[in-house]
């Protein structure tokens, strides 16, 4: 009786625990499926974009035009002297699909700022039907320096006034959380390009374009991409695509010699 006893109790020990094992499986599968779908309410976001570089290898950018992307940011260049190696095949291969395409360029804190615009406007001259120019603003992947909020605006001035001036509107500036926390008092009066993944971007500042996810899946694509909505509708798109520059704040150290007096 004991043996028989042990065999039936260890029998449900081991079917209770294929059964939690299968339920865990279960809630993964689940769980994995909620991350690589999510996105924001569509009705109130309908236009899509994708952020790319040469990490993603060669894209099938019909393919991509097909999946609901209506909007691409291409990596250019990245400090005085990178630039992207795909990134002449991607504008040209995206923009044949049907895709508005933008530039953008990786700001880094160890170069100057008038090195690096010359850089992203040789890798990426200003086109008719370009998005406005972006600039990525992160700590992460960038060199080791942290200058303080004066230093930073006066480098991001400098990189701006050339690229504003050749692109003839206004850039974007990509900030993550942490970015945002460190300068958000020296950033400059521009469009942001906010990254909050798989929820709402705070209600500190709005925002132009919200990447949402960094793990997503495209066709045409091999691997994961970052996923952006745009806030607005086709109309709004169109009017910011186009938009001319204006005069802007001017850098922080004139702003604030002119206060002075």
């Amino acid at each position: 009786m004991p043996d028989q006893f042990d065999r039936t109790r260890w029998r449900r020990i081991a079917m209770r625990t294929v059964a939690v094992a299968a339920t865990a499986l279960a809630i993964g599968i689940a769980a994995r499926w909620w991350f690589l779908h999510w996105q924001p309410d569509r009705a109130r976001y309908p236009l899509r974009g994708i952020d790319v570089s040469h990490h993603q290898g060669a894209i099938d950018w019909g393919a991509v035009a097909r999946d609901d992307v209506a909007f691409a940011y291409l990596k250019a260049s990245e400090g005085g002297d990178h630039r992207d190696r795909r990134y002449a095949a991607n504008a040209r291969d995206a923009r044949a699909a049907g895709v508005a395409v933008g530039a953008y360029h990786f700001f880094t804190f160890c170069r100057d700022g008038g090195a690096q615009a010359a850089n992203f406007l040789a890798a990426a001259p200003a086109a008719a039907d370009a998005l406005p120019p972006a600039v990525d603003l992160e700590f992460g992947g960038n060199c080791g320096r942290r200058p303080d909020g004066a230093a930073m605006r006066a480098e991001l001035d400098a990189f701006l006034a050339p690229v504003e001036a050749a692109y003839g509107k206004p850039a974007l500036l990509y900030v993550t959380p942490e970015f945002f926390d460190a300068y958000r008092a020296a950033l400059p009066s521009r469009p942001l390009w906010r990254r909050a993944i798989l929820r709402a971007p705070d209600s500190r500042a709005a925002w132009t374009l919200w990447q949402y996810h960094n793990r997503a899946r495209v066709a045409g694509i091999d691997g994961p991409v970052d996923l952006n909505v745009f806030d607005g509708d086709a109309a709004a798109f169109a009017r910011w695509r186009d938009v001319h520059a204006q005069p802007r704040d001017p850098p922080v150290g004139v702003a604030r010699a002119a206060s002075a007096q």
